[in-house]
């Protein structure tokens, strides 16, 4: 299985099933860590969309009642690789796991409080993209854009979708509401 990019940098490599298990696992890891202080967790992101390509990071989406509820384990995390790195944007706290070291990361966790729009994001963009093959191509087109325009860097990349990414947010709440 091919995992884990160099800070900054911007590779597409086509969908995995390997990279479902992946998931699934960094899952059950967080939640045996994380005990009744969890929600839930959910793999997320492109590589837990099956129709598209993907950067080859696992994202994983963590929903807590408070973030007091996921600092207390912040030794117990980094312990098992998953290490804490900032407040990202407002409201959502980010983890990382790889070899640090070198700057490569493998799989960022994204901590949410549950039920927030945050929360409902990450899921509605997942489940959406699996259940609309046309609208995946057409941000897994754009993705392929950028990745050639930007592949040493992943902020302009990452600025790049979000208007695609606001558009199919917009849908797929609707999609869910439905």
């Amino acid at each position: 299985m091919s995992i884990g990019l160099k800070k900054g940098t911007v590779v597409l490599e086509p969908h995995q099933e390997a990279w479902d298990m992946e998931g699934a696992s960094i899952c059950r890891k967080i939640k045996a860590i994380l005990g009744d202080d969890v929600v839930d967790v959910q793999h997320v992101g492109s590589t837990s969309i099956r129709w598209i390509c993907a950067k080859p990071i696992i994202d994983v989406a963590v929903a807590v009642r408070s973030f007091e509820d996921i600092m207390k384990h912040n030794a117990e995390l980094a312990e098992n690789g998953i290490v804490y790195r900032r407040q990202d944007i407002p409201g959502q706290h980010l983890y990382r796991c790889g070899d640090l070291d070198h700057d490569i990361v493998t799989h960022f966790v994204h901590v949410v409080i549950c039920d927030s729009d945050a929360w409902h994001n990450y899921i509605n963009f997942r489940d959406y993209l699996n259940a609309h093959q046309e609208d995946a191509r057409a941000y897994e087109t754009l993705k392929t854009e950028l990745c050639a325009k930007y592949p040493e860097d992943r902020e302009s990349y990452i600025e790049g979708k979000k208007d695609l990414i606001t558009e199919l947010l917009a849908k797929a709440k609707v999609w869910r509401e439905e």
